[in-house]
């Protein structure tokens, strides 16, 4: 029996296919090619006629580099969050970023906030995870219940007065 194999991750995306996904020029993908912002992982250009590859991390990277862009940050600040994300050792295509005007921080373990655009300091901030607050009202409301083998309405005394 042969293995299967995606020819995505074996070929990656060549120019034009890369384009279309992330919504960019030729002339902004060859040049954040050629001046590092990100080349291309599976094959670079060698000279003229080679065609760069570039594989789904690639794109994925370059999509958040237009993002950060249409959000309004200047290609030099872009240039700055991506390095430092780098020496951080975050993943560009996994790390939650932070957009406050011209300040772009990285959001770690939900309670810390490192600005990218200042030499990667640490920045004073609460960072309120919103994602389990549902489930603390309901599970803080089930709490104030009568249990139902007690004949109570479900509801609490403090709603019921309402």
């Amino acid at each position: 029996m042969t293995e299967h194999t995606d020819p995505v991750a074996t070929e990656g995306f060549g120019g034009k296919q890369v384009l279309a996904i992330v919504g960019i020029t030729y002339r902004q993908l060859d040049h954040w090619a050629r001046t590092d912002l990100l080349r291309p992982s599976l094959c670079d250009a060698k000279g003229s006629g080679s065609r760069r590859r570039y594989s789904y991390d690639d794109v994925v990277q370059l999509k958040v580099i237009k993002k950060l862009l249409d959000g309004g940050q200047a290609l030099q600040s872009v240039r700055k969050v991506i390095d430092r994300l780098r020496v951080e050792g975050e993943s560009v295509a996994s790390a939650n970023l932070v957009i406050a005007g011209d300040s772009v921080a990285l959001a770690r373990n939900g309670e810390e906030l490192v600005d990218l655009l200042r030499g990667g300091q640490g920045v004073l901030a609460l960072v309120l995870e919103l994602a389990g607050v549902k489930e603390e009202v309901d599970a803080a409301i089930a709490s104030l219940a009568p249990p139902a083998d007690q004949g109570g309405t479900g509801v609490p005394a403090a709603a019921a007065g309402r």
